[in-house]
This record gives C-alpha cells, sequence and structure tokens, in this order.
C-alpha cells in the first residue's frame, strides 16, 4: 500500500509540473514580442532601386527578426503587377498582416478593399496612395482612400520638397553670387509615386510657381526651373538624363535638384564630363541623406540633402503588433529628419546608419 502511494503522489507531481498549474509555459521563441503567439506579416517592396530603398529592405528584415515575426517578404522589381498579386497571395495564406510600399500612387482601391474583406490590416509604408492625407477625416467612408488601409509610416514628401527649396533660397545667392536668376534643373523620381508628386509639389509650392507645371519661374522672379524630366530614382538614369540636359542647356544650369541622392550622384559624373564643376559651378541638392550623399558633400561635389530616413522596420514592426492588439495607433507615424550640407555632413557621416 504504501509503494502504492508513493507511485500516485510521485505521478501526481509530475502532472502537476507538466501542466504548471494547468497550463504549460509557451516557449519565447514561438512568441512575438509583446504577443502570446507569433504573428506571420506579408511584406511588398517595391524593389531595390537605390541605396535608400536597400537601408529600408535591411531594416525591415532586421526588425522582424528582431521582434520574431515571421516575414514573407516580396520584390516587386518596380511592376505594380508584381505588387497586386504578392498582396493576393499574402491574404490567400492568411497572413496577420500586411504591409507595402506602393510603386505608385493609384490602383490600389480594388486590392486593399479585398484585404478589408479578409479582415487583414495593412500598413502603407514610406510611400503613399493617391487621395490620402494620412487623415482618415470621414472613418467608414469608403470613398475616402486614408479608410483603405489602417496606418502610415514615413515622411512627409511634400515638406521635403519645401526643405529643398528653402535651403536653395537660404544658400545659393551666396554660393553663386552675383546672379539676377537662378536656373534649375530637376531630375524626378518615378512619376506617379508619391515621392515624386510630393517633392515636386513641395518644391514649387516653396517657389510659388503652380504645382502642376514642370518648368516655370519663382513668384519673386529669382529662380527659375528650366529641365524638368524623370530619372526614375536611380543612379544610371540620373547620369544619362542629365547628360542630356549638360548637352542641351548645361551652360545655362545653375542649380540641380534630385529627388533622391542616387540621381544625383549619378548627375555629377554627368556634369564633370560637361566640363563643368559638380559643387560649385552646378549646386546639387538631394533627398535622402545616404552614405554616398555624405561622401560627396565631404568631396565637395554635393551641396546638400534633405533627410528621409529609411530606417522605418522597428516602426513597422512597432505598429503591427500594437494593431493586433488593439491598440491605439496613429494613422500617420510620422520619421524623424534632418537636414545636411558640406558643413555639417562630416560631423554627421561617421554616425551613419545607410
Amino acid at each position: 500500500m504504501k509503494k502504492l502511494l508513493v507511485c500516485l503522489l510521485a505521478v501526481s507531481v509530475l502532472v502537476l509540473g507538466a501542466c504548471g498549474g494547468g497550463k504549460p509555459k509557451a516557449d519565447p521563441n514561438d512568441l512575438t514580442r509583446g504577443m502570446d503567439r507569433k504573428i506571420v506579416m506579408g511584406y511588398s517592396q517595391i524593389g531595390a532601386e537605390s541605396e535608400w530603398r536597400t537601408a529600408c529592405t535591411n531594416s525591415v528584415k532586421a526588425a522582424a527578426e528582431e521582434w520574431n515575426i515571421e516575414l514573407i517578404f516580396s520584390d516587386a522589381q518596380q511592376k505594380q503587377e508584381n505588387q497586386l498579386q504578392a498582396i493576393r497571395s499574402f491574404i490567400q495564406q492568411k497572413v496577420d498582416i500586411i504591409a507595402f510600399t506602393p510603386v505608385v500612387e493609384t490602383g490600389w482601391e480594388a486590392i486593399l478593399k479585398e484585404c478589408l474583406d479578409a479582415k487583414i490590416p495593412t500598413i502603407c509604408v514610406d510611400r503613399s496612395i493617391q487621395g490620402s492625407d494620412r487623415q482618415a477625416a470621414n472613418p467608414g467612408d469608403m470613398n475616402d482612400p486614408d479608410n483603405w488601409f489602417t496606418a502610415f509610416i514615413g515622411s512627409d514628401m511634400e515638406q521635403e520638397g519645401n526643405r529643398a527649396a528653402q535651403w536653395m533660397i537660404n544658400n545659393v545667392p551666396n554660393l553663386l553670387p552675383g546672379k539676377s536668376v537662378y536656373n534649375i534643373a530637376e531630375l524626378q523620381g518615378t512619376v506617379g509615386s508619391s515621392a515624386q508628386t510630393g517633392r515636386f509639389k513641395g518644391f514649387r509650392d516653396t517657389l510659388g510657381i503652380p504645382s502642376a507645371d514642370a518648368t516655370g519661374t519663382s513668384s519673386d522672379g529669382k529662380y527659375k526651373i528650366i529641365l524638368s524630366q524623370t530619372g526614375n530614382f536611380t543612379r544610371a538614369e540620373g547620369n544619362q538624363v542629365m547628360e542630356a540636359f549638360m548637352k542641351s542647356d548645361g551652360a545655362s544650369i545653375d542649380v540641380l535638384f534630385a529627388h533622391n541622392d542616387d540621381m544625383a550622384i549619378g548627375a555629377i559624373g554627368a556634369i564633370q564630363e560637361a566640363g563643368r564643376v559638380p559643387g560649385k559651378d552646378i549646386v546639387i541638392i538631394g533627398i535622402d541623406a545616404v552614405k554616398g550623399a555624405f561622401e560627396a558633400m565631404i568631396a565637395g561635389t554635393m551641396n546638400a540633402s534633405i533627410e528621409c530616413n529609411p530606417l522605418l522596420g522597428p516602426q513597422v514592426m512597432d505598429t503591427a503588433v500594437k494593431l493586433l492588439t488593439g491598440q491605439t495607433v496613429p494613422k500617420w507615424v510620422v520619421s524623424q529628419e534632418s537636414d545636411y550640407d558640406q558643413a555639417n555632413a562630416a560631423e554627421a557621416y561617421p554616425s551613419r546608419q545607410y
């Protein structure tokens, strides 16, 4: 009888130990940070067209690993049809949440409503969609594009255009003294992307040029956009378009405004080949603040870069967890950014992560 009681007691101890009081403890390796389970995220990235985009992708992947989120990543190779296909695949796989960076602003209503029907929240990253002001002033109104996605994480693209124009107004008269009018060449980003439309409009708004006009003169008559063409955010196309600019009006250009640093860096070679000195004969302003731009500013071949922060991965993962745990998330999570030029580039360069 004693042996039987000892055996029963031992079994009871084992059972209670296994149950942990009724429920076994979950392995932390199976949990997403801040959740009671591991979540799956589908992410559609537009491609790898620039240093900035590569930094953004690396940030997303690193943050997913840190948060212990299973990431299904898709590279759209600059094609919206690839993004639509990827997002439909995410829906079919019943992921917990979808994040995407739209190649262009239009053509998203149907796919995002499919996500809504599947009750999968969506995070728009870096670039937004047409008609969105990231506010969702009319919740529930499905004619409002802000209700098609759950949250937006990224920069104010119009403000970046504003900042580029303001830097030019503050500095170009001192860099190129004695001129009554400064002629500007512009390298636009991918036409139809929110980065292109925002920077295009913001730059013109600050100068007092109609935001729909590719070329035009500022309201004070001091600045004139004489050339404007897309370079699709790539270094190679920035070089090609700038080469054409230099052949047609190279002697007249005083300022180059590029919608990103990669195009600005590509343009430097074309300016040098045409016999002019980048950073001196032609003031060069880019956007993104990637390491290549800092190196060019330190070398004196580029004058300024307006920061657009690509390290959005932690914000994406944090926002995803908050959405899936029912926490309140602002419609627009705005990035924190600065402006850089030859005066502060060398000091800031060692701490740059991209």
